[in-house]
């Protein structure tokens, strides 16, 4: 993963992407700012689905839950965004940094958890069910396993600063 990050590392140095992003002064505080306000709404909506789905909140219908899942795709929609112009700016800092790549390693196992319970047919199943109803085991693992990734997606940000030797 190290070697590509690398080859895309000096690509974006090579295209002059990088120091253009740093020439303006706000681009890179704000895009931290809207990257947050991304996660929020992203983290939101899905740890609220992911928490109904555990058996919490059960007076909740799913059904109405997963139709904010557009939404929380706009969320992720930004973060994809502003984790560019955050990477574009210094790529070196991040490609090099452990917490950076765990980070990677954390957003890509929740895609992959997202992807299964979409095409499984739980997601379905799920939103067949009323306010109350209990979810099968299988969604409920689903949901432990999207809380524990995006729990740590937002750790290993945090840890971006403070961990290795980037920053």
């Amino acid at each position: 993963m190290l070697y590509y990050l690398d080859v895309f590392s000096n690509w974006l140095k090579a295209i002059g992407l990088s120091a253009w992003i740093s020439h303006f002064e706000w681009l890179i505080p704000g895009s931290q700012t809207v990257h947050f306000f991304g996660l929020a709404l992203l983290f939101g909506i899905i740890g609220l689905l992911d928490l109904r789905l555990m058996g919490f909140l059960k007076g909740l219908p799913i059904a109405q839950l997963t139709r904010l899942i557009p939404l929380a795709m706009v969320g992720f929609a930004i973060n994809i965004i502003t984790g560019f112009i955050l990477f574009a700016g210094a790529p070196y800092m991040f490609s090099h940094n452990v917490a950076f790549q765990w980070k990677m390693v954390f957003i890509a196992a929740a895609g992959l958890n997202a992807l299964i319970f979409l095409v499984s047919g739980l997601q379905r199943r799920c939103e067949a069910l009323g306010p109350n109803d209990d979810v099968p085991v299988s969604a409920k693992a689903v949901a432990v396993v999207s809380m524990t990734m995006w729990v740590g997606v937002m750790f290993w940000g945090r840890m971006l600063p403070f961990l290795g030797n980037a920053f």
